[in-house]
């Protein structure tokens, strides 16, 4: 029997799903989000969460309110965080909110925050 990682480290990367995108879109405004967050990160969480695997999980918000939302709530408990704002150059306007990406942080304390969304 195989021992599956324990990985006390993550990052959420959150998606607006009241926009149309592509799934090449969502997968880059992912990106963004997963860089602006890890670059707002202390060095000790950007460590620790690189030599476990960096492991993210994706998911999906109804509107931009609740990006919003989760970014106040994140800061407040000290997790770094990046809202992404698209330049409109392919499928979207310019200013769209489109992502918030939050930690790397303990599971434990991004679970508190994004235990209710749904994978996306």
């Amino acid at each position: 029997m195989v021992e599956e990682p324990v990985f006390k480290y993550k990052q959420c990367l959150v998606l607006r799903n009241d926009i149309k995108m592509s799934c090449g879109k969502k997968c880059a405004q992912a990106a963004h989000a997963s860089i602006g967050a890890y670059e707002h990160a202390n060095k000790i969480l950007k460590k620790a969460w690189l030599s476990e695997g960096q492991k993210k999980v994706v998911l999906k918000a109804n509107d931009e309110r609740t990006l919003y939302e989760l970014k106040v709530i994140a800061e407040y408990a000290g997790i770094s965080t990046s809202l992404i704002q698209d330049a409109g150059m392919t499928e979207i306007p310019p200013g769209t909110i489109t992502a918030l990406g939050l930690g790397p942080a303990k599971s434990e304390d991004l679970d508190r925050i994004t235990g209710n969304l749904p994978l996306l």
